[in-house]
């Protein structure tokens, strides 16, 4: 029996021992992105019902706690700001109800005087507007599969009608 120089080589093409190693190699990769595209998704939902929900307090807040004739005898909601803020951010015993990748960049209240066959006429109506930056704590796993989003900043606002205390 005589050895020929290009045996070795069959058998190493027919062995298929290490072929499940290099398909998980190839996998991974994109495996990794849906996973940190999944999480970071989840994770931008949560903050920003979150933060819907804050605004929506604040907002019921002013319209509670602004005098339904505001309108009439000129006034300002401006004053409140520092309030709505702490509504936005804390629940009633102080805790923050954000994680640490979210900031409130400015909470700002704002009045507007409308006319109509209203019960009150002007009617005075209340906005609440927040302006939130999440972060992406992912956003470096991102950046390896191209440009990374690292942060995200956006406005959130609720309106609502001004029934006075």
């Amino acid at each position: 029996m005589t050895l020929r120089l290009t045996d070795p080589f069959k058998r190493f093409a027919q062995k298929d021992d290490g072929a499940i190693l290099v398909e998980f190699g190839l996998v991974m990769p994109v495996m990794l992105l849906l996973l940190a595209v999944t999480l970071e998704s989840a994770r931008l939902m949560w903050s920003y019902q979150s933060v819907i929900a804050g605004v929506r307090d604040a907002s019921r807040y002013l319209s509670r706690v602004t005098p339904a004739d505001i309108c009439s005898s000129g006034g300002s909601v401006a004053g409140l700001t520092t309030t709505l803020k702490e509504i936005v951010e804390d629940d009633k015993d102080d805790n923050g109800l954000f994680p640490q990748s979210i900031t409130v960049n400015s909470v700002t209240p704002s009045l507007v005087c409308v006319s109509g066959t209203y019960r009150v006429s002007p009617a005075p109506v209340g906005t609440v507007n927040a302006n939130i930056t999440i972060q992406f704590p992912m956003g470096g796993l991102l950046s390896l599969f191209g440009s990374g989003l690292s942060s995200v900043t956006t406005d959130v606002s609720d309106t609502t009608r001004i029934f006075g205390q």
